[in-house]
This record gives C-alpha cells, sequence and structure tokens, in this order.
C-alpha cells in the first residue's frame, strides 16, 4: 500500500472503513480459496491484503479511541 493509498484510507470516516474491511476480507476469502484449487499461485497478493486489512483495523480502533 503506498502512502497516498493509506492518506485516503485515513480520511475515510468509520462506517467507510468498515466496508472497506469487509470488502478486503471477502478478497482474501475468495483468494485463498482460488490458492487451494489451484487458480492462483501468487502468495504476495496474500500477505498485501492481510497487511491491508490489518491497516484498516489499526484506523478502525484510533477512531474509537478518539
Amino acid at each position: 500500500m503506498k502512502k497516498s493509498e493509506f492518506q485516503k484510507l485515513k480520511s475515510k470516516s468509520s462506517a467507510e472503513l468498515e466496508k472497506e474491511m469487509n470488502d478486503s476480507r471477502e478478497k482474501l476469502r475468495n483468494l485463498k480459496f482460488d490458492l487451494k484449487s489451484g487458480k492462483v499461485k501468487e502468495t504476495a497478493a496474500l500477505r498485501e491484503i492481510k497487511k491491508r486489512i490489518a491497516k484498516i483495523l489499526t484506523l478502525i480502533n484510533d477512531k474509537q479511541r478518539s
């Protein structure tokens, strides 16, 4: 995730971040399924999506504390 993408995430509201997180989790689930079935062989995408979910969760937690 580029710095500009992270800045865009920071500017979103909690509801938008929740939606973004659900979308990312759905992508992760589909990618895992495709990986098991042999359709996809790139594991780097899994790592990137997991990192994106972690960043979104961090932003949601920060917004809840504030």
